[in-house]
């Protein structure tokens, strides 16, 4: 439970077969249990890129705002979350509420394998290193190395990624992808590199972009890995 809070105050579940208001996410798994659902998937689409995503229509919609939702496997049900601020002055936090819609049960779209998603960010991380370099607009300075300073602390304190049961490719393939991740996030910052004209700015655009997707992909198939598993 504390893994899907984090450090928001308050997640709620509206519109759940069954419930009349929204509710707490205990009761919230409980019912969607008993309700048929053994298994939740991830999806991270973007526009252009419904990855994860089954449809129908209103679903895929929502959660392309979103940039995020979660399929549960079995029941037909999926949930898209909207994330508000909440409180006086001085005392803001952050609130969730899922909203539960029907989905189509059919294959995510363009999810890999892990062993796809392995191979193709090792590939993806060697392309832009490389791209980026010869732009010269690789993360650099005091804040791009405090950030990568900060990554590495955290894994190197032996933080869990995954939870217990996943294939240990899975928490290989997602600790990958989220080094890739930080790579694009650094290196997609004004005023790291020199990358200064709208031409150059284009440039280092366009050798992200593939391995950011390439990047949400294996993310997917990692956070996915458990309920494929037990699929098969």
């Amino acid at each position: 439970m504390l893994a899907i809070v984090g450090e928001d105050a308050v997640h709620r579940v509206a519109d759940l077969p069954g419930e009349s208001a929204p509710v707490g996410l205990t009761l919230a798994l409980g019912r969607l249990r008993s309700l048929g659902v053994t298994g939740l998937r991830v999806a991270l689409p973007a526009p252009g890129h419904p990855l994860g995503l089954s449809g129908p229509a209103e679903f895929n919609k929502r959660a392309l705002e979103a940039e995020e939702a979660v399929i549960c496997h079995g029941g037909g049900l999926g949930l898209v979350p909207e994330v508000y601020e909440a409180g006086p002055d001085g005392d803001v936090h952050v609130e969730v509420v899922w909203h539960v819609l029907p989905v189509r049960e059919a294959p995510p779209a363009d999810v890999p394998s892990l062993g796809e998603a392995e191979r193709e960010l090792a590939e993806g991380l060697r392309d832009a290193t490389a791209a980026l370099t010869r732009l010269d607009v690789a993360g650099s300075g005091p804040v791009a190395e405090a950030a990568i300073d900060a990554y590495r602390a955290r894994a190197e304190r032996g933080r869990e990624v995954l939870a217990p049961g996943y294939p240990p490719r899975a928490v290989r393939v997602l600790e990958l992808a989220q080094r890739v991740g930080l790579l694009v996030s650094l290196a997609s910052e004004q005023g790291h590199g020199g990358a200064v004209s709208a031409g150059e700015m284009f440039a280092r655009a366009e050798a992200l972009r593939p391995v950011e997707r390439v990047a949400r992909r294996a993310q997917v198939a990692a956070y996915n890995a458990y309920v494929e598993e037990r699929e098969r």
